[in-house]
């Protein structure tokens, strides 16, 4: 199981992989009317008709929509981003909900606004969601299952949950998707990056561009596209069992029914139990909440530290207690890590419990991308001072991981370096975990727990021997080194007495100043430039060269006058904007 574990972890882990795994499965989404089945189609006429009718004049009214909404003064602000989203209709709503998760990107208080959206979704006809099941699976209903409820057990934008239970007594959810949601989707995304690359231009002129729109779209398609392919989050349901449940008795996840799979519908085992929103139930039916508490954030760090992939959104509707035994639910949004990622994670909670800011700023710097505006020794200071501020804690009880990490966050973007989206992602992913733990079970600490956890990984992973034996051979290539400085030492002060030593210096974190420094040098050139030409002209019209204008003045010399006249004022103008 170890093997195969590790394989399918470098699978997941492999980018390029990934990308192409991606492609093959939703190369071949089906999108339109002429893809449902007859029975579809004639239960859905009325559906079809109204949504032809709407697709002519979908754009002139997306258009509206934008035009009504006050880019030109704000930019694209989240309230704005919010409200045009509730305006475009339930199918943006939806995606709305979806990217307030996605704190890898988008900034915090996008995400934040666009938690604010709410929908009633009309339930989808259960002789619909039948005809959706017998057509992806080519088998009438009761040649699938013994009971299938009509009733479903939820209802959203893209598709509703109907409880089932297969012939062989297998209790089941099927989750069916809507007819035309997709073709309706990718159509509106269509037409939204033809205006979104409009609204950036009106952001522009405005001076206020805090969100590049056409970015933002691109990524809301792909996005979308996971959401409306079931085998993504299927493949991500089973790849979670196999990996990241390590002891099926103390935390699961439900098992994905394969033969009742595909792009259209998803069918998993059934959870009973009760969301870990439900204190007082779970409290009522004898559960210890402190122990529930304690396996979701084991589990948690395992998924973390010791898998590198997590689930993405992990709240507490995505989270059932059955028979005081947590399910894991929901794989639509996973995160995935590095190993080096993992091991820098690591390394930064260590050096934080060990007051090491040098290490601190080693690592965030390892993560991110560094700008030209990045000060190390500035980036120092204020990681001493992060430290410094909880100096005073007794114990790593007295510390809040989520804060921890919302700081080191904040300390790497203020100094301008920019962390990968998968970080953010964890970041947020990690403050939910924290916040669901505060109310189910206060007195559990997550950052003692990871502290925990990561000495047991080191004290795992150290082997004593093999350490000495690169301390030792580190002494000695230190040693070999260190006798060559005397005749390094004197070959370097003889080329300095003959003069052959040179000396580079670099600047850096100057690039603007400079830049700016040399728009300034270039403008008054060639407004000097100007003045030597005007006066060498005026001269000239002083002499006899040919051709002459009527007025008896030489052609070069008014030709000169005009152009130094022209340049003089060109140059002064560019200077007084600068």
């Amino acid at each position: 199981m170890e093997k195969k574990s590790k394989k399918s972890i470098r699978e997941m882990l492999n980018r390029e992989e990934l990308q192409k795994e991606f492609e093959a499965k939703t190369s071949s989404i089906r999108q339109g009317v002429r893809d449902l089945s007859d029975d579809l189609r004639n239960l859905l006429r009325d559906e079809i008709e109204a949504y032809r009718k709407k697709e002519k004049h979908r754009a002139i009214e997306m258009l509206g929509i934008f035009a009504a909404h006050n880019y030109y003064a704000n930019g694209i602000t989240p309230e704005e981003l919010r409200t045009t989203l509730e305006d475009l209709g339930p199918t943006y709503v939806k995606i709305g909900q979806v990217m307030s998760s996605r704190a890898d990107i988008l900034p915090e208080e996008y995400c934040d606004e666009l938690k604010k959206l709410r929908q009633t979704v009309k339930q989808l006809d259960p002789q619909v969601a039948r005809a959706v099941i017998e057509q992806e699976t080519g088998k009438r209903i009761d040649e699938i299952y013994k009971e299938f409820r009509d009733e479903p057990l939820g209802s959203a934008s893209i598709a509703q949950a109907h409880y089932g239970v297969l012939l062989d007594g297998t209790r089941v959810v099927t989750k069916v998707q809507r007819p035309l949601i997709a073709d309706m989707m990718f159509k509106d995304f269509a037409l939204l990056r033809k205006l979104a690359s409009v609204v950036n231009a009106a952001s522009e002129v405005s001076g206020k561009q805090p969100l590049d729109m056409v970015a933002v779209i691109g990524e809301m398609e792909k996005v979308t596209r996971d959401e409306l392919d079931f085998r993504v989050e299927a493949e991500n349901t089973r790849f979670f069992k196999e990996n990241c449940i390590e002891n099926e008795d103390v935390i699961s996840c439900p098992s994905v029914i394969d033969a009742l799979t595909t792009e259209r519908i998803f069918t998993m085992t059934f959870v009973d139990g009760c969301s870990l929103a439900k204190k007082e139930k779970l409290a009522d039916q004898g559960c210890d909440l402190d122990a529930i508490g304690r396996v979701i954030v084991e589990n948690y760090i395992h998924q973390i530290l010791d898998v590198g992939v997590f689930h993405a959104d992990p709240h507490q509707g995505n989270i059932m207690v059955s028979r005081g035994k947590p399910y894991w639910i929901d794989f639509g949004m996973i995160g995935r890590l590095t190993a080096s990622d993992i091991n820098c994670i690591q390394s930064m909670v260590m050096s934080y419990l060990e007051n090491d800011a040098e290490s601190i700023v080693d690592t965030i710097m390892l993560l991110g991308a560094s700008s030209p505006q990045t000060n190390r020794e500035k980036l120092v200071r204020d990681a001493s001072a992060l430290i410094n501020k909880y100096h005073s804690a007794t114990s790593v009880s007295d510390i809040e991981m989520s804060t921890l990490f919302e700081e080191i966050m904040d300390l790497a973007s203020k100094n301008g370096i920019t962390l990968p989206g998968r970080l953010t992602m964890l970041a947020r992913s990690i403050i939910t975990i924290e916040g669901i733990i505060e109310e189910l079970c206060p007195e559990l600490n997550l950052l003692e727990i990871v502290s925990t956890k990561l000495m047991e990984r080191i004290r795992y992973s150290i082997d004593i021997k093999q350490k000495l034996k690169e301390k030792i051979k580190d002494i000695w290539t230190t040693g070999k080194k260190a006798a060559k400085i005397p005749a390094l030492a004197a070959d370097a002060l003889g080329n300095i007495a003959k003069g052959k030593v040179k000396m580079n210096m670099e600047l850096t974190g100057y690039d603007d100043a400079l830049e700016k420094i040399g728009r300034y040098v270039r403008y008054v050139v060639l407004a000097v430039f100007a003045c030597v030409q005007f006066i060498g002209s005026c001269i000239l019209c002083m002499t006899d060269f040919q051709p002459k204008l009527p007025n008896g003045m030489p052609l070069i010399a008014v030709t000169g006058i005009v152009f130094s006249i022209a340049l003089a004022i060109f140059s002064v103008k560019k200077l007084w904007k600068k």
